[in-house]
């Protein structure tokens, strides 16, 4: 693909963290206030920076966000339109509801297919509600692709993608030729939030909304069917203990580090 690049980017539509959790009737996530992933938009910056290093849109290069869930995951692309991609995809069937992280990166998988050729995919380290970090790795072996996991810098020379991941007190630098997989943290970058010109170049981008059927696979595979895990039940957490107050009566000090003892932290 020459110097020019064709990047898949994951977006999901999340709960905003702003407000709590909802468990609905089928043991999912009630998503009625939801936004587009904050790590999420790590990845779709560092895939912009790619592109725009070599000519954006104009120079031949394309970053499609895709995303899969419910009619209100378009919510999820259009930021992400704003935000500056050349395109969304939503892969959207009822049959896909409940599926776990297993069947959501076999769904994933086959709607990249669908898409051609692509130079690299780009996801944050997690998303804000599961936050199991699988489905990254999970895609990388359905798609055959090498995965770099957890990058806190990404470059591409050539047909080379090099990161960085930081550990305890070492950092190390992994390569793999294209295409590739890429999962990146929050240290990754700092996202460049939506502009007046973008909001409006946005109304001109395209969303194409694909099924099941047409990514080649069946409801057996996905949703609960298709998933390796399942919720046997939630509840809400209960409410917090009110705290314990100590009043300054000349001896506040002596009492907070009687209540500090007490609770073994000291």
């Amino acid at each position: 693909m020459g110097d020019t690049l064709k990047i898949v980017v994951l977006v999901k539509h999340v709960p905003d963290a702003q407000f709590d959790r909802h468990i609905g009737p089928e043991r999912t996530l009630d998503r009625s206030e939801s936004i587009l992933s904050e790590l999420d938009e790590y990845a779709l910056e560092a895939a912009l920076q790619l592109t725009d290093a070599r000519g954006g849109d104009k120079g031949g290069n394309e970053v499609i966000a895709l995303t899969m869930g419910g009619p209100d995951a378009a919510n999820a692309l259009k930021k992400a339109l704003q935000i500056g991609a050349s395109s969304g995809v939503h892969l959207s069937d009822e049959a896909l509801a409940g599926s776990d992280a297993w069947a959501t990166s076999l769904a994933l998988a086959a709607a990249i297919r669908s898409l051609g050729e692509v130079d690299l995919v780009i996801t944050g380290m997690a998303s804000t509600d599961g936050e199991t970090s699988l489905v990254p790795a999970q895609l990388a072996e359905h798609l055959g692709l090498p995965q770099l996991t957890f990058a806190s810098s990404l470059e591409v020379s050539g047909r080379t993608v090099a990161i960085q991941r930081d550990g305890e007190g070492v950092t190390e630098t992994v390569e793999a030729e294209l295409p590739a997989l890429v999962s990146v943290t929050d240290q990754a970058n700092e996202p460049r939030y939506p502009n007046f010109k973008g909001i409006l170049a946005a109304k001109k981008k395209k969303i194409a909304t694909l099924s099941l059927a047409e990514v080649g696979l069946d409801a057996g595979q996905v949703g609960a069917a298709g998933s390796l895990t399942a919720v046997e039940s939630a509840k809400p957490r209960p409410p917090r203990a009110a705290g314990t107050i100590i009043t300054d009566e000349g001896d506040a000090g002596v009492k907070l580090v009687d209540f500090l003892a007490a609770q073994k932290l000291i």
